[in-house]
């Protein structure tokens, strides 16, 4: 976990588990395991080129309380 109880981890991977969820994009193949799946449900992933604030961003709805670095949350 983060500093906010749960933490956002991003991998790569040769390919979803038997039971992993796989998540329709645009352009990757999002997987998702099922206990991750009920904290981050309805939540979107985006991602910007910026220079500063570059990289992945999660907007979860399930969120109550983020970390200021935004890689961690709690439920």
């Amino acid at each position: 976990g983060g500093c906010s109880g749960l933490q956002y981890v991003m991998d790569l991977v040769q390919g979803p588990m038997e039971r992993d969820i796989l998540v329709p994009t645009q352009n990757v193949r999002l997987v998702v395991d099922p206990k991750s799946a009920l904290f981050v449900s309805g939540s979107v992933l985006d991602y910007s080129e910026d220079l500063q604030k570059g990289g992945f961003k999660v907007t979860n709805p399930n969120a109550v309380a983020h970390c200021s670095c935004g890689e961690s949350f709690a439920v």
